[in-house]
């Protein structure tokens, strides 16, 4: 089970209640920072698209994912 928390005063303090009777010996491991950079990372999520051949894809998604009939674009 995981607890969150914070160092204050060199001690640790958890956020709520901490259900941990005195005296519990733990492992800590600090959480990095979220940083500028990974929230600009959603931006790069095109670089993770992978051809289909599916040409229509965007348009009949419902179809390919659950089986509804195909919608026509009206292009044709």
């Amino acid at each position: 089970m995981r607890y969150r928390g914070s160092i204050h005063n060199g001690v640790v303090v958890f956020e709520g209640e901490s259900p941990l009777p005195e005296g519990t010996i733990l492992q800590i491991e600090p959480v990095p920072p979220i940083s500028d950079s990974s929230a600009e990372s959603v931006y790069q999520i095109y670089k993770l698209a992978a051809p289909t051949g599916l040409p229509d894809l965007a348009l009949n998604l419902d179809h390919y994912l659950y089986g509804f009939p195909k919608v026509a674009d009206g292009a044709e």
